[in-house]
């Protein structure tokens, strides 16, 4: 008795971290449909061929911190995250986390594992309250083998984040630790100088990501702050002064 009510407690906590809103109702199925339609990998598919893609779908409410899955897990399909951040860690055995990637709203992970049978390779936890999409892999493929528009425009995903890959591969190889700051703070600014704008990630997190110290990033964050060229208070962020932050970290104007 004892070990059956450990487990039912330890299921119900499970829940209580990430639900699966199911069922066969109409509002479900045209709910999920429009979320899908507003992603970016199938936002251009004709409703014919994104209706059996929803009814292989599950929306995954997942509160802060809940890990979605663990490295060696089975991928049996793949996520897009309608709103939220999740992030995609190495785990070593002594505990210790490397952020690989830090995944928002639109983008989409799990995808390549999925389409070669392999386990997953990190573990993917929640930063903020976050919904997801769990698209069935049986289904996906499926619809496939039907001719589905899908397959260019997941490939198309795909091409991207490989190049997005790339550059950070050459970032990481030929940038100093505040130049990889820099273009992290650009990258996640909207563009409108003296405006703050919010970083939902601690900088424990954004320092792994950029593969920093903590306290490398403290230093740097205290540096571009005392050079009146950005201000900080605690997650909120300010550039006050784009060109010269592009200046410091020997960057080209990347927004175009």
């Amino acid at each position: 008795m004892a070990a059956q009510d450990m487990a039912s407690q330890a299921s119900n906590e499970e829940l209580s971290d990430t639900r699966l809103l199911q069922g066969e109702g109409p509002g479900r199925w045209k709910r999920i449909k429009a979320q899908l339609a507003h992603l970016p990998i199938f936002k251009e598919l004709p409703p014919e061929q994104l209706e059996p893609i929803a009814k292989g779908t599950q929306e995954v409410h997942a509160l802060r911190g809940t890990t979605l899955f663990h490295s060696g897990d089975p991928c049996l399909g793949f996520h897009m995250l309608v709103y939220g951040r999740v992030k995609l860690v190495f785990v070593s055995s002594t505990g210790s986390e490397r952020v690989v990637r830090l995944v928002g709203p639109g983008e989409g992970f799990g995808e390549a594992l999925m389409f070669m049978g392999r386990n997953y390779i990190v573990t993917a936890q929640t930063l903020v309250d976050s919904l997801l999409l769990h698209i069935n892999r049986d289904t996906l493929m499926e619809q496939l083998g039907k001719g589905s528009d899908v397959a260019r425009l997941m490939l198309a995903g795909l091409s991207e984040r490989l190049y997005r890959l790339m550059g950070e591969l050459e970032a990481y190889t030929l940038q100093n630790g505040v130049q990889r700051l820099v273009n992290y703070l650009l990258q996640e600014w909207p563009g409108e100088e003296g405006v703050p704008f919010r970083i939902d990630v601690g900088k424990s997190v954004i320092a792994s990501r950029l593969n920093l110290t903590p306290e490398h990033l403290s230093r740097t964050l205290r540096d571009l702050m005392d050079r009146d060229l950005i201000r900080v208070q605690r997650r909120n962020f300010t550039i006050l002064d784009s060109a010269a932050l592009r200046q410091y970290g020997v960057l080209p104007d990347m927004r175009g």
